[in-house]
């Protein structure tokens, strides 16, 4: 705080043993949780609330207005969680009036040149790599893996612990314990190495495998999928995710593999 080639408005409080590098500038209305480190050149701009144990690279500018011709000058939050490391570049505007806020969660990473949209809602644990673009609305689950320069369609929702390849087009809904690739973007398996990561057990990854064996390669409607998989899957909490994913999707999901381009 101490720090006199950067500029800190009185307005913005500021917790403890925040570190403010050179030649960033914080604007009023602006909430820093204790232990965050902000690098050179940062630009963070009204409504934004960052938590603790933050690291925010040069050049990143955190709370800029949506970049969105409806905006009429609203207030609105950008927050970002505990624990998050923003790499240079990254740009994350507030939200709108449509939802007032764009939210990342805690223990997120979100790589150089990346830009998270207006009301977008990131889940904890998230890794969006270098360039993403995140149009508006988008929601991304926890535990999800964006590749690097993939872009997102506004309103797209990507659940739980999904990876999408790097360089996608993602049009569609992304369901939970997937992975994603191809052109157009398709299913190309379980995410079963990041669940084993994160302490699935073998016998649930069969289980999450069977679901989507079901959905994607039996040649079944998804209404007809859904029920069978209600009929004989016996009742978890991933078999739920997965089956309220889909019959809540407003875009629809991503397409089976079929070996095409």
């Amino acid at each position: 705080m101490n720090q006199p080639l950067a500029y800190v408005h009185p307005g913005a409080k500021i917790a403890k043993n925040v570190v403010i590098e050179p030649f960033t500038t914080i604007h009023n209305n602006v909430v820093i949780g204790d232990g965050t480190w902000i690098g050179s050149n940062v630009t963070i701009m009204e409504g934004a609330r960052i938590g603790k144990n933050c690291n925010i690279f040069p050049g990143a500018v955190i709370s800029a207005v949506p970049q969105d011709l409806k905006f009429g000058g609203e207030d609105s939050l950008a927050i970002i969680g505990d624990n998050c490391t923003i790499r240079e570049c990254v740009t994350i505007n507030r939200g709108t009036v449509a939802s007032g806020q764009t939210v990342l969660g805690n223990n997120c990473l979100v790589m150089a040149y990346a830009h998270i949209a207006h009301d977008c809602v990131i889940g904890n644990n998230a890794i969006i790599v270098n360039g993403v673009a995140l149009a508006g609305h988008v929601v991304v689950g926890n535990h999800a893996v964006i590749g690097g320069l993939a872009a997102i369609h506004q309103f797209i929702h990507i659940g739980d612990h999904a990876m999408i390849s790097g360089g996608s087009l993602v049009r569609k809904d992304v369901p939970p314990y997937t992975k994603a690739a191809k052109e157009p973007l398709s299913y190309v398996g379980i995410n079963s190495v990041g669940l084993r990561r994160r302490g699935f057990s073998t016998e649930k990854i069969r289980e999450i495998q069977d679901i989507y064996r079901i959905l994607y390669q039996k040649n079944y409607n998804t209404t007809q999928a859904l029920g069978i998989i209600e009929a004989e899957m016996e009742a978890t909490p991933e078999r739920d995710e997965i089956i309220d994913f889909i019959r809540n999707s407003s875009r629809g999901i991503m397409k089976g593999y079929s070996g095409g381009y």
